[in-house]
């Protein structure tokens, strides 16, 4: 197949994509297609009709390689750099997916996440990897996810949606310390904080306004953290998720040797199964398509708090959905064709 891998784009999130993008291009590549790393917001110079001289095979020599530094890329340089274009979709990115078999994103963040690309795409009959519109937007916004979870009778910690225009009385009133302060529609836990007091509040919204205006406060949840991805309807192995330092942050997520990851995790039966399970459910209620990955805190009390969903996990080098399935002999590179074969059936 010829396959575009979209990655990139404007977002907090970009180097995370970039990443990933480049491990999955070189999969896809080395298991026999035709590929094109594909930067959404630059786009490429489309000169000529001649599209198939973009895509390169396991023989052309070609390979992908992107580090994700340790603090978010700087998104005024970026935009500079490309003489301050409003479009999020750059020149040429369009007329090549319609070209592709199928595209592959591998976008993290804002548009690639929120459904906005997922509508396009299908508005151009685009076939395209992950979960539709519908549920990329019903997992991206946190405050209505955790609507629909609680709704469901699904358990998720009680919060708040702070806008700041408000007084941060109410967040004491309702939630009390410590708080987890973080971005209604951010991942890779890009401007969260967890808060112990007043003074570290008030640090907490101006950093995470820093990225949204929309600010969730959550009551923080003490205990062991788990992502269970699912695959083609079929929940993977329980990973622990372990941070040597701190909490599990932009720098321990994306830093080889910062974070400590157990796959299988050393967990009952019973809560293994009951982990699974409710990551299931979280994917069908939020519409989700062939792949995701949702987020959970188990308490002293073993009960079971559901964090988030990622409708698009990461790939990196560091990312859990890989390390899940290769847990059960699912290889990174077979991880990736199934995926993009899920487009077709999904």
């Amino acid at each position: 197949m010829n396959i575009v891998v979209l990655a990139g784009g404007l977002s907090p999130e970009r180097d995370v994509s970039l990443s990933s993008g480049s491990m999955i291009a070189n999969s896809l590549m080395a298991t026999g297609h035709r590929v094109l790393l594909l930067d959404v917001y630059e786009g490429v110079s489309l000169e000529e009709a001649d599209y198939e001289r973009l895509f390169f095979g396991r023989d052309d020599g070609r390979e992908y390689q992107y580090t994700v530094p340790a603090i978010e890329p700087n998104l005024e340089e970026i935009k500079l750099r490309n003489n301050n274009q409003d479009a999020f979709i750059g020149n040429g990115v369009l007329e090549l997916c319609k070209y592709a078999d199928v595209v592959f994103i591998s976008l993290h963040g804002s548009m690639g996440e929120n459904g906005q690309l997922q509508a396009t795409f299908d508005n151009f009959g685009i076939k395209y990897t992950g979960s539709g519109y519908i549920g990329s937007l019903l997992a991206m916004d946190k405050d209505l996810t955790k609507k629909l979870l609680v709704q469901s009778g699904i358990m998720t910690a009680d919060w708040v949606l702070y806008d700041s225009s408000e007084d941060s009385r109410v967040i004491e009133d309702r939630i009390g310390y410590p708080c987890v302060v973080k971005p209604v529609s951010c991942g890779s836990s890009i401007g969260v904080s967890i808060v112990q007091d007043k003074a570290e509040l008030e640090a907490a919204l101006q950093t995470a306004t820093k990225y949204e205006t929309k600010i969730l406060i959550e009551k923080m949840i003490t205990g062991r953290e788990f992502s269970i991805g699912i695959l083609d309807l079929k929940a993977l192995p329980v990973i622990e998720i372990i941070p040597v330092t701190g909490f599990y942050d932009y720098k321990n997520k994306y830093q080889g040797g910062l974070t400590k990851e157990v796959c299988p995790a050393l967990l009952s039966e019973d809560i293994t199964k009951k982990l699974q399970d409710e990551a299931m459910k979280v994917h069908k209620i939020l519409r989700l398509g062939g792949y995701s990955r949702i987020d959970f805190i188990l308490d002293k009390k073993e009960e079971i708090y559901c964090l988030e969903a990622n409708t698009l996990p990461g790939m990196t080098p560091t990312s859990l959905l890989p390390q899940e399935a290769e847990c059960i002999g699912i290889s990174y590179a077979e991880l990736c064709e199934r995926i993009a074969k899920l487009a077709f059936t999904n």
